[in-house]
């Protein structure tokens, strides 16, 4: 064959290196704007700047690298863009700490230097994750990586702003937003986590200013009663009907409040009545709205409390809480108290506890535009796969709040939005004004707010192909054909880009929305550093090579469910890479005189394995298409791995060693190698979009026409011939064998013993000719294969044949199998090896069933340790009666 010759092991290192700077140096990742060819484009889920890869960045990265291949092979103009994220709040407290370190803080080095500090961080360090991206073989257009803070990202930015306020879509108001107090800035509520946290429920006495009595109000935060602006019942509530309108005194504040009704009170809730406090709650801000109460601000932005608390000026709200609920009980205002286990809110990034806050922000009127991206969805433009959460998406749109996009951090894209000091007007332009077009001073102060992160991220898909050109790329590749991301950001990210995209282009951003699940460990739990059960990419990538990491990633991606990891299912994928190699190894060994210019064989000239490997060969391919084309991964790597290991390796090249081995040329061995060649080439292509580095190497080997295999047509299916009779044919030897096998197996006789079989076909069986499938003929003319596969001296094969004394009996489709067992085994020392065998195994069954009759048991032990012992008892009780019949056909021999 005149080809190179694999060393003896696969080593991923090496060709990790070797394959990827030659993929680079050559260009093969590039996209061409205005091609003729079809498109096929995603755009990358930008990872944050500050980004380390783990398990979650490796699947999706991993799936959208195996489409792009996919559809790169498969003769699309396919373009994957890749870039990162600016991360407001996570870069600026990463650069903050660094700060900290040197004893400074970025109010010390001012605005402007802090900013460039940050973009130094960001040349330093930034590089990180997109190499570790690289290493896990992601083949980006990497000519068009972008950064959300791009000098073009950026003036999109300021394009849609200015857009969307002279639409009326975005505004300015005093509004109760979440506030973080660690990183001093409002936070969406998409950003607040929540924690389960066991606190109290205090009850607190509000007497009425009349002295009539007194109303009791509950609260988790007594705090917040400094406060307070009224008291509020439900005005249906009887208790209360001749209450509304009365004051109360606010105890230690000693402020007259009213008792309003509103009909967000719930009557069965405590004692019906609640302390509103407009400036820490969202509920109560909206109701002080309805009933035009006062707004009293109680902290400031570091969660102190301010002038307006009075004597507890000055004390964090935590101290504030305690000192309260001292002064209250010394008042006598105090009733009881009650554990109450709740959840509250917290940071998404710092986990500090967020207090909600009034304060003038910006805000995306988001209504209008969440009414366009459903109905997207609903008229097919996009699709959410999986279905289900479609749902989801329709429920979080219908009941979508306006999005608060003002941040009180310094690093992000400024609102560009000025002030002019002379005549207090303000000015919203994409570019820098130099004086006011009202008095024309040149007094002008921009914004000291900078924009939610994420909306610079709604513009992704556009504002990287350079909008607001108009450009080729832009014309190119937009809409996108697919979107890959995890379920968790869907309405962080997949919805604002639906709004955003079809706001500004007209047009939705993506065709396909695959949406993936959480990895976990194999258990199903979550993975944390502090469980010790999270897994590195990069540690397994070095322990087992990337090919294998990245196969077991898909191959446990299923639709819906999520992907259970473990450092041994990933080593099980290693193995697979080796027995691939192996394989390869053995074909190369007998391609050695296969010539050069691929010869012509005729169908007529290949034997039954060879129609039968071509044909699952088909059928592989049209599930492998199917399954990627429908993202189903699993089903995908799935049908690859059975054809390769079960088939091709395990079948198809057992049965024709016999004639490769037969070094003379002869026409089968030719039509043997050409099979092989064929299927092997195919299979590489296949294995390509998941296991790159191996296929290339293999490729370069063996078939090398001078360019990579990633730019290699894909199989398609009407290569080859579709041979359902071959298949019949093929699928009656193989069980055949297996059922010798299986036999051989159960009476304990070893692989290298050779023994004598009858096969009995019924009557009818037996004739030739006709299109009709007889047995008789299948098996004759295989017999060949079955006495070489199942290790025969002697095979007869007949029609209606009595079954002999002391044969061990299979049964396939309507053929009855005999093995004579006379002078295969030692019968006397089999029997005691089976009844030891049989007594320990009875010793077994009887503890578990034993445990699975104990009522305590069943009912304290967690389902997944029963299921384990029910699992337990049935493989026990099959491996018994296997036994049992085992001992039945010794004693047939001893009688």
């Amino acid at each position: 064959m005149g080809r190179g010759q694999l060393s003896k092991a696969f080593e991923p290192q090496a060709a990790e290196r070797n394959w990827y700077q030659y993929w680079m140096d050559n260009n093969f990742f590039h996209a061409i704007d205005g091609s003729a060819k079809p498109q096929f484009s995603i755009v990358i889920p930008p990872p944050n700047v500050t980004g380390i890869l783990h398990m979650g960045h490796a699947l999706n990265n991993v799936l959208q690298d195996i489409m792009i291949r996919f559809k790169r092979m498969q003769g699309y103009n396919s373009m994957w863009m890749p870039g990162t994220d600016h991360a407001g709040i996570a870069t600026q407290n990463v650069v903050e700490q660094e700060l900290a370190r040197e004893g400074l803080t970025r109010h010390d080095l001012g605005r402007e230097k802090f900013i460039e500090r940050v973009w130094e961080w960001k040349e330093k360090y930034g590089g990180v994750i997109t190499n570790q991206l690289k290493r896990l073989g992601c083949s980006c257009d990497w000519e068009r990586e972008r950064f959300t803070m791009d000098a073009g990202l950026s003036q999109a930015v300021r394009e849609v702003f200015v857009r969307l306020y002279n639409d009326g879509l975005i505004y300015q108001g005093d509004y109760i937003v979440n506030w973080c107090p660690r990183c001093h800035t409002a936070i969406s509520d998409l950003e607040v986590e929540f924690k389960e946290e066991a606190g109290h429920m205090w009850d607190i006495r509000y007497p009425y200013v009349d002295g009539s009595g007194e109303i009791v109000v509950a609260t988790t935060r007594p705090e917040t009663m400094l406060g307070d602006t009224a008291v509020a019942v439900n005005p249906d509530d009887p208790r209360y009907k001749d209450k509304i309108g009365k004051m109360v005194l606010l105890p230690l504040v000693n402020r007259e409040i009213p008792v309003i009704a509103d009909d967000y009170v719930t009557m069965d809730f405590g004692s019906g009545a609640v302390k509103i406090t407009p400036s820490c709650d969202p509920a109560d801000f909206a109701m002080a709205g309805r009933h035009n109460l006062e707004i009293i601000k109680i902290m400031d932005g570091s969660a102190v409390i301010n002038e307006n608390g009075g004597v507890y000026q000055g004390q964090d709200r935590f101290e504030c809480r305690e000192n309260v609920v001292k002064d209250l009980e010394k008042g006598g205002f105090l009733g009881t108290i009650t554990p109450y286990t709740h959840n509250v809110g917290q940071c998404y990034r710092c986990k500090t506890t967020i207090e909600p806050a009034v304060s003038k922000q910006w805000f995306v009127k988001v209504a209008p535009l969440a009414k366009a991206a459903t109905a997207a969805v609903i008229k097919g433009k996009t699709r959410i796969i999986p279905p289900m959460w479609e749902a989801t998406y329709f429920e979080w749109m219908t009941n979508i709040r306006d999005w608060c996009i003002s941040r009180q951090i310094w690093w992000g894209h400024r609102i560009p939005v000025w002030y002019c000091d002379g005549c207090g007007n303000m000015i919203v332009a994409s570019q820098d004004p130099d004086h006011c077009p009202t008095c024309k001073g040149s007094e002008l102060r921009q914004e000291e707010d900078v924009l939610d992160t994420w909306f610079s991220s709604a513009l992704w898909p556009f504002s990287t192909l350079g909008w607001p050109e108009q450009t080729p790329a832009l014309k190119t590749f937009y809409p996108t054909s697919l979107l890959i991301t995890g379920f968790d950001i869907l309405f962080f990210w997949v919805a604002r880009m639906m709004m955003m995209g079809l706001y500004t282009m007209k047009e939705v951003p993506f065709r396909d929305v695959y949406l993936h699940a959480l990895v976990r460990d194999e258990h199903g739990d979550k993975m944390s550093k502090s469980k010790g059960n999270s897994i590195d990419p990069l540690q397994m990538i070095d322990k087992f090579g990337t090919d294998a990491f990245r196969f077991t990633l898909a191959a446990f991606t299923a639709q819906g469910r999520d992907v259970r990891m473990s450092e041994e299912r990933i080593e099980g994928y290693k193995f697979f890479v080796n027995k691939i190699w192996n394989a390869t190894r053995f074909a190369v060994m007998n391609l050695e005189d296969y010539p050069e210019a691929e010869p012509k064989v005729s169908r007529a000239d290949k034997s039954l394995p060879d129609r039968w490997i071509e044909s699952r060969l088909r059928h592989t391919i049209r599930d492998v298409v199917s399954g990627f084309n429908e993202y189903r991964f699993n089903e995908a790597t799935g049908s690859i791995y059975q054809f390769i290991w079960h088939e091709f390796c395990d079948w198809y090249l057992e049965l024709v060693k016999p004639v490769l081995y037969g070094k003379d040329a002869t026409t089968g061995r030719l039509a043997a190698q050409h099979t092989l060649y064929g299927i092997l080439k195919a299979t590489m292509k296949l294995l390509h979009p998941t296991m790159p580095y191996l296929t290339e190497e293999i490729w370069q080997t063996i078939f090398n026409d001078g360019t990579s295999i990633m730019v290699s047509p894909f199989p398609t299916e009407d290569e080859y011939v579709d041979d359902p009779r071959a298949e019949e044919e093929m699928g009656l030897i193989m069980e055949v064998i297996t059922r010798i096998r299986a036999i051989r197996g159960e009476m304990g006789i070893a692989p290298s013993k050779k023994l004598r079989a009858i096969i009995s076909a019924p009557e009818g069986e037996k004739e030739k000719g006709g299109t009709d499938f007889k047995s008789v003929p299948c098996i004759e003319a295989g017999a060949g294969y079955i006495v070489n596969l199942a290790n025969l001296e002697e095979l007869k094969i007949g029609v209606a044949m009595e079954e002999p004394k002391g044969a061990a009996t299979g049964v396939v489709g309507n053929l009855q199998i005999f093995v004579l067992l006379e002078g295969a085994i030692d019968v006397a020392a089999e029997k005691a090896r089976l009844e030891k065998d049989r007594a320990k195994l009875e010793k077994e069954l009887a503890i578990v069933a034993r445990k699975l009759a104990n009522r305590d048991f069943l009912a304290k032990a967690a389902a997944a340790v029963v299921q384990k012992e029910e699992e337990k008892h049935k493989e026990l009780r099959e491996k018994h009666l296997l036994i049992e019949k085992a001992l039945k056909k010794l004693q047939e021999l001893a009688t």
